[in-house]
């Protein structure tokens, strides 16, 4: 199994730290240069994260642990319209990714108003090829216990955030409430802002622990971390994708930001430890900007 991490530190000498995560047999997730910063994103063998942290100690930089890194996570709120007030979507979608997330703001067409808001079936579809969802609802109780349906029957897990205290049980469908995130026409500055967003980042990591552990019961075939750097090395045309993450790493797959119905079919002959990739997963049509979605078959479905 692999370990998650984040590493933080200058970009002196910081390619001593790739390689030893190559030696190690880990990966690179992601890679964001600022400036002199560099924050990498990384997976490595869970006992060799003690070389990796003394490494990160020798080249002053520092080592956390990510458990949110190599997740998708759907952002949704009911509006990203200016009058929705979207402030606070936008502030978790932020946080989130400090802890290693790749997220996603979803805004439904049809999703405002107490009495009318609607989810579609391809929304329903689009949110579902994440590992999670988080629904960003409003202030008041009654507007957050009528918009239930739209998550009601959306088979990831879902966490809802609003304002009011509310149980659980008022929210059928979802998996956790995290209160104090409202509708808010500012940024989420201010202490108990960010004491609510550390909670949601408690219960979102908690949630996916969970999800990894069911599935070390039925695995993946090959992991996700090592299918999106065969894919990266078998397939050119990735290198040519302007997007600063053009692979995806979801826990039972990847997402590819290549058009579906042009290299599908390049995408299935990889090779991922002897196995075709189009024979251990299934390769569908994403409903994001017609992307490749690569869903990993689990170990019991080649017995």
């Amino acid at each position: 199994m692999y370990e998650t991490l984040t590493y933080i530190g200058g970009v002196h000498k910081h390619e001593e730290m790739t390689e030893l995560i190559e030696d190690l047999g880990g990966f690179v997730l992601q890679q964001n240069i600022s400036q002199m910063d560099l924050v990498l994103t990384l997976a490595v063998p869970m006992e060799d994260v003690e070389k990796v942290d003394e490494k990160a100690r020798e080249l002053l930089g520092e080592i956390k642990i990510a458990p949110m890194a190599g997740t998708e996570i759907a952002i949704v709120s009911p509006t990203l319209a200016r009058q929705h007030l979207p402030h606070s979507a936008c502030d978790i979608s932020e946080y989130l990714r400090r802890f290693g997330a790749k997220d996603n703001m979803i805004g439904l067409s049809r999703g405002a108003g107490k009495g009318i808001a609607r989810i579609s079936e391809d929304e329903k579809r689009l949110i579902e090829e994440h590992d999670l969802a988080v629904f960003a609802l409003g202030s008041f109780r009654e507007c957050l216990m009528n918009k239930t349906h739209l998550f009601q029957d959306i088979e990831i897990p879902v966490v809802v955030t609003g304002a009011p205290e509310m149980d659980l049980g008022d929210l059928p469908g979802a998996m956790a409430y995290v209160n104090g995130l409202g509708r808010i026409p500012r940024r989420l500055k201010r202490g108990e802002d960010i004491r609510a967003l550390k909670k949601l980042v408690e219960v979102v990591e908690d949630i996916l622990d969970t999800r990894r552990k069911e599935m070390m019961d039925d695995p993946p075939i090959v992991p996700s971390i090592l299918v999106k750097t065969e894919i990266e090395n078998q397939v050119e045309a990735v290198k040519e994708i302007y997007s600063p993450a053009p692979i995806v790493s979801q826990l039972d797959g990847v997402r590819v930001k290549l058009d579906y119905d042009t290299y599908k079919d390049q995408i299935a002959e990889v090779v991922v430890n002897e196995y075709r990739l189009g024979d251990v997963s299934e390769i569908k049509k994403s409903k994001m900007y017609d992307y490749i979605l690569v869903k990993l078959l689990p170990e019991t479905s080649i017995i």
